[in-house]
C-alpha cells in the first residue's frame, strides 16, 4: 500500500508522477472491490481513505495542468 500524501507534496510533484499516483491507487482500489466480491475481509475505513486521496490527485492534477 501506498502511504497518503499531503496537498503539498502532491503540489509539488511533476505530471509523470502524480500519473503513477493515480494509477497504483486504482490499483489498490481495483483490489479493495475484487476482496469484497469474493467476500474476503478488508477495512472499509481503508478503502474511504484511498477514494479521498485519489480525488484529491486528480482535482490537484487538473488545476496544475488543465
Amino acid at each position: 500500500m501506498t502511504k497518503t500524501l499531503s496537498k503539498e507534496e502532491i503540489r509539488a510533484m511533476d505530471e509523470e508522477k502524480i500519473d503513477e499516483q493515480i494509477l497504483a491507487i486504482k490499483k489498490i482500489l481495483f483490489e479493495f472491490r475484487m476482496k469484497q466480491a469474493t467476500k474476503q475481509s478488508f477495512k472499509p475505513h481503508i478503502l474511504k481513505i484511498y477514494k479521498r486521496q485519489l480525488a484529491q490527485i486528480m482535482t490537484i492534477q487538473h488545476e496544475k495542468f488543465q
